[in-house]
């Protein structure tokens, strides 16, 4: 057996690998890659592999960066299954399409602004059709249920506690008369999640393939996060102010969500108008809500009674660009939930120009925002910013918790670890800038000093 390591090696993006076992070829996950424009498009555009010549592809979970080139790999003649977990279904089924009309509306404002310099327009990189024929590639199976994507390889999907529907991937294989087990961590979620179940363990595992991202960081304690958010929150409605929450539409919107459904049910939070501006996050959440019998199973334990973990009485899921944009015209304290995390896109920056700028306002940040955006420029006390454009000055409040991150940190790598049964012979660290994959993999000697730990590079080869 070969694996090929062609994404998300020492780096966190466009997660790929593809494996070659009995004269087949298996790619586990099509992420897209998120870099600087030409090397992204690159990147996106150019497989290191004939997409028709791969048999399957396994996908761990709907994230971007693991699923989100799917519609390429479509696009270039890809035309076998995608397995995944029934929820992974459900929330690809709607992120894919979502990608496809971000990246021809990126296209088209590149091709304006290159057109004003005499310049080509240019493509993107896939378009809503390439999307619906990667839909309609999806194929699901539940946790613990076993299929076959191509000789010799069985795969079990084990939950991960990282988002909705993420999976550890086992692989069974047979080959060439012998036996083993490989375990494809995917993203591994932190365990005691407000929403998710814990990590799963697995038994037997020969070679373990693990996520790296924070490989030597600690997060600060969950338990503590909650009072912080009462604290902050109360006190800017307190004064009558606004409560702006940029949050990714898939999983970070749902757990804040369901933080301050807990917080108000509580008492620790006055019953004010709550918004989620966000078509996707909107129809996220619905997903959730139909996949209930794969979330923590006592959700309901500290709401309100009679209430559903999603939907409260003064709650407001919002679609409509009007009714986004009434948002503006009221003054009442309130709490506006909106995507994109990072603030790079999407109506969030339009709350933020409207809210930016009074002082009884709290811009609070729930999830990682990468250098360079304006969600981290904001986080790291720049004023004024840019948004559409124009300059604004940050007089808001702000505030960032990583608490809610929904990757294992350096400890809570250790302990999944350290739950895995069997004589493990290699271990290979990936998704992971290559600091923390470097780090990760001198933790993992320390742990495992018979295992063979590498940190492989991007277009590595190694063969088993």
């Amino acid at each position: 057996m070969k694996i090929h390591f062609l994404g998300a090696a020492r780096t966190t993006t466009g997660s790929m690998y593809l494996i070659e076992v009995n004269g087949k070829s298996l790619l586990l996950e099509c992420g897209l890659f998120q870099g600087h424009r030409a090397e992204t498009t690159q990147r996106n555009t150019t497989f290191p592999f004939d997409p028709r010549k791969i048999d399957a592809v396994v996908l761990s979970h709907a994230h971007i960066d693991h699923a989100g080139n799917l519609p390429n790999l479509a696009k270039q003649g890809y035309d076998g299954p995608v397995h995944c977990t029934d929820a992974t279904r459900d929330l690809c089924s709607i992120m894919l399409i979502d990608s496809a009309h971000i990246q021809e509306q990126d296209a088209i404002f590149v091709s304006k602004w290159r057109a004003k310099k005499h310049l080509p327009p240019v493509e993107p990189l896939y378009r809503v059709p390439d999307a619906e024929k990667a839909v309609k590639q999806l194929v699901s199976h539940g946790y613990e249920e076993t299929f076959s994507p191509c000789a010799g390889v069985n795969v079990t999907f084990r939950d991960a506690g990282h988002i909705l529907g993420s999976a550890q991937v086992i692989l069974d294989v047979q080959e060439q008369g012998r036996k083993f087990r490989w375990l494809f961590s995917g993203d591994v979620g932190r365990g005691h999640d407000e929403l998710l179940r814990d990590p799963g363990v697995v038994e037997n595992v020969d070679y373990l393939q693990i996520e790296s991202t924070y490989g030597n960081r600690e997060h600060a304690k969950r338990i503590d996060a909650d009072a912080v958010v009462a604290k902050l929150v109360g006190e800017t409605l307190a004064q009558r102010g606004k409560v702006i929450i940029p949050a990714f539409s898939v999983g970070r919107t749902q757990q804040i969500v369901y933080v301050l459904h807990e917080l108000t049910c509580a008492g620790k939070l006055p019953r004010v108008p709550i918004f989620v501006d966000s078509p996707l996050s909107t129809r996220a959440s619905d997903v959730y809500t139909r996949h209930r019998d794969i979330l923590r199973p006592d959700l309901d334990a500290t709401l309100c009674g009679g209430d559903r973990p999603f939907e409260m009485g003064n709650l407001t899921y919002i679609t409509d660009a009007e009714e986004s944009k009434k948002l503006n015209d009221r003054n009442e304290p309130m709490i506006i939930i909106s995507a994109s995390g990072m603030a790079e896109a999407g109506r969030i920056r339009h709350h933020l120009k409207n809210n930016i700028g009074e002082k009884k306002n709290l811009l609070l940040f729930i999830g990682y925002c990468a250098e360079g955006t304006l969600g981290n420029q904001i986080i790291a006390g720049k004023t004024p910013v840019n948004i559409f454009g124009e300059p604004y000055a940050v007089k808001a409040k702000v505030a960032f918790l990583d608490t809610y991150s929904g990757h294992a940190d350096k400890n809570e790598l250790k302990a999944y670890v350290q739950k895995l049964s069997g004589n493990i012979k290699r271990i290979f660290c990936i998704h992971g800038e290559e600091e923390q994959c470097l780090a990760h993999a001198e933790t993992l000697r320390a742990m495992k000093p018979n295992a063979l730990v590498i940190v492989p590079e991007y277009q590595q080869v190694v063969e088993i």
